[in-house]
């Protein structure tokens, strides 16, 4: 009997030590989070910005084509600040996802939000990547267009085309690091003074 009661003690201990294990990596993963959703929000903001900038010249672009001289020298060089634009807000994001992968998490259910969290900010450069391909590729062809003889001036190039598709599907990112802060926090009730907030 007594052997019983000690086996179910031991069960009892070793099953709470692992719950306290599995709440203090979510809170580390937490308070990553937090550190985080500045940037992250930030990022967010810039996309947005950026993409209405894309949007606008793109259907500039293609209500009246790409102009003639300094018209198509003036395109060439917006299309390659857009991209670096591109690229530096990729780069943010990059930053968010590179600190959540790096932190070292073994238990399902942060995985779960680590991984889901991951996946979008992943969806959201691969995105960012196809823009910027899309506008280096007008900024060669505005390039192309200039050496041309042939050139009128009332077309543009393919590569506006495909921003146009891409923009066409594009959705605002949304919160997704507070989303993952909200799903730790609701699974662990995690508080304030568990964040040292």
């Amino acid at each position: 009997m007594k052997v019983r009661y000690c086996c179910l003690a031991a069960a009892v201990l070793l099953s709470s030590g692992c719950g306290k294990e599995e709440r203090m990596e979510a809170i580390r993963f937490d308070k990553l989070l937090t550190q985080k959703k500045a940037a992250f929000a930030e990022s967010n903001a810039q996309e947005k910005e950026f993409i209405s900038g894309v949007r606008g010249w793109c259907e500039a672009m293609t209500s009246g084509g790409a102009g003639l001289g300094t018209q198509l020298a003036q395109n060439e060089a917006v299309a390659q600040d857009l991209a670096k634009s591109a690229a530096s807000v990729s780069a943010q994001v990059g930053q968010v996802r590179q600190a959540v992968y790096d932190l070292p998490i073994q238990k399902e259910f942060t995985q779960g939000v680590r991984n889901t969290l991951i996946g979008e900010l992943t969806r959201r450069q691969r995105l960012l990547q196809d823009i910027r391909s899309a506008l280096q590729e007008s900024a060669a062809a505005f390039d192309g267009f200039r050496q041309s003889r042939d050139y009128k001036g009332d077309t543009y190039p393919a590569g506006i085309d495909k921003l146009t598709r891409i923009l066409g599907s594009y959705k605002e990112p949304g919160d997704a690091v507070t989303e993952a802060v909200t799903a730790l926090t609701e699974k662990y009730s995690i508080k304030d003074a568990d964040l040292g907030t």
